[in-house]
């Protein structure tokens, strides 16, 4: 089943709910610029291990609407809270990769304990806890990095949009790599589908929201899955510093794998995401 609901601010959020209502769900939270689309791979499989799998279109992007406001973590939070809270979801697995990574983070910080709503968190190649370098931060990545996004969205959305994918994200601008055609394609079918809007203002949101009270504030068990190759979200400024700011944190890392490893390598992703929750 997908539907809509409405958000206070009237931000109309596309989601599925896929599964039996009496099963554990998993919601999933989508990076930037996809949407809900880009966890198939896992909803698919999770659905198959007899779980209720929900996944929602962050605002401005695939097919939720696109207001000009609200480009924020404190509203992406908010805006999954609208949906869980909907759907009444309890004991739930919230997974997030990359900005939905940090939409977990503020979501079960801010909204998920102690209410008995979520029972596990995992962020996959997640933001958190700060993307940009800052002087306390020297790890992150210069704001440079993210005026370049900016400029090249304002400019060619759509040629960014396919070089993106092509390259750095799913690892295949390295030697050797086998390029699969139709993930670009989806790639950029995803980002397009969204407001140029909500893309442009989310870039500030995923690098320059700092999360270090967030994670420190998580009390579930939480598993970090991050690629040692990967060129968007660099391992060292992510997920080896979140982990140390869990209370109940875990880790597992891949070498060679890139920041979109769950796509093209899901079927390792799938069984570790599996391990985690039935442990």
């Amino acid at each position: 089943m997908s539907s809509t609901i409405t958000t206070k601010d009237g931000i109309e959020i596309f989601y599925k709910d896929w599964g039996s209502k009496d099963a554990q769900p998993i919601v999933f939270h989508h990076g930037w610029p996809l949407s809900s689309d880009d966890w198939d791979a896992q909803m698919l499989f999770f659905l198959k291990e007899g779980f209720r799998v929900v996944a929602h279109d962050r605002r401005g992007h695939g097919r939720s609407s696109q207001g000009a406001d609200g480009h924020d973590m404190d509203h992406y939070a908010a805006d999954a809270f609208a949906v869980v809270e909907h759907l009444d979801l309890r004991n739930a697995v919230h997974i997030g990769h990359s900005t939905g990574g940090g939409e977990v983070a503020r979501y079960v910080a801010k909204h998920g304990e102690p209410a008995g709503r979520v029972a596990k968190a995992v962020l996959v190649s997640a933001v958190p806890p700060l993307m940009l370098k800052t002087e306390a931060n020297p790890d992150g990545l210069p704001l440079e990095v993210f005026d370049g996004f900016r400029s090249a969205l304002a400019a060619n959305r759509a040629q960014f949009f396919r070089d993106v994918p092509a390259g750095p994200f799913y690892g295949f601008n390295r030697d050797g790599a086998t390029v699969h055609e139709g993930v670009i394609q989806n790639w950029w079918r995803q980002g397009m589908m969204g407001g140029a809007q909500a893309h442009y203002d989310g870039i500030k949101a995923f690098s320059e929201t700092d999360q270090t009270e967030d994670l420190k504030a998580i009390t579930v068990p939480t598993l970090v899955l991050h690629g040692e190759d990967d060129q968007i979200v660099p391992i060292g400024a992510a997920a080896h510093k979140s982990i140390k700011l869990l209370k109940n944190g875990s880790i597992k890392t891949y070498p060679s794998f890139s920041h979109g490893m769950l796509t093209i390598n899901a079927d390792v992703l799938n069984a570790d995401l599996l391990a985690f929750i039935k442990s």
